[in-house]
């Protein structure tokens, strides 16, 4: 018995293009960046451990959803400032982390 065979041979996937439709491109690495850097000054500003730490979790989020061909400066310029919050907040009280409520 042979296997059936296609005729047509099989097409390679291409995805759109998001300079013809900006409506594909996915803006959630810009908000978790943004999110990021608010959260990185409340973490330093006001001494939030909790702050600080969503900070770096908001940075992950925007590092692991970016596109390689983006910029990447800010990028690492965010995650740097929300390492930089967790580190002084520890270093200005090494309490452990108290819940925010």
């Amino acid at each position: 018995r042979t296997a059936w065979r296609s005729p047509f041979p099989p097409a390679r996937y291409k995805p759109p293009a998001t300079e013809t439709n900006p409506a594909l491109e996915d803006p959630t690495p810009d908000y978790m960046n943004l999110l990021g850097m608010v959260f990185s000054m409340c973490g330093l500003m006001l001494k939030l451990k909790w702050c600080a730490w969503i900070a770096v979790y908001c940075s992950f989020i925007s590092f692991a959803n970016s596109r390689s061909s983006e910029d990447t400066k800010q990028m690492m310029s965010s995650f740097m400032l929300s390492i930089s919050a967790v580190v002084m907040s520890y270093l200005q009280n090494p309490q452990p982390m108290s819940p925010p409520w």
